[in-house]
């Protein structure tokens, strides 16, 4: 989704699949870290580090803690 010229990539509910990697520019990416039904922090910052967004926002996150994923994926993206 493209909006006043930037790229926005909500995940939604998904693995991280071989697609991904051909998304292009992306300014803010949307993944989901919970890992039930979707991606777990791990595989998201897998995602993060190839899309390599400007800025990632996680989602989905009912069992899972935005803040971990915040302290795993420092130095890696920005977020």
């Amino acid at each position: 989704m493209t909006t006043n010229s930037k790229t926005i990539y909500p995940a939604g509910d998904t693995d991280f699949i071989p697609e991904m990697r051909e998304l292009g520019r992306v300014d803010a990416g949307m993944l989901p870290i919970g890992g039930t039904f979707t991606m777990d922090i791990q595989e998201a910052i897998e995602v993060a580090v190839a899309i390599k967004p400007k800025a990632v926002i996680p989602m989905h996150h009912l069992k899972a803690n935005p803040r971990e994923f915040k302290k795993k994926i420092r130095g890696k993206i920005r977020c």
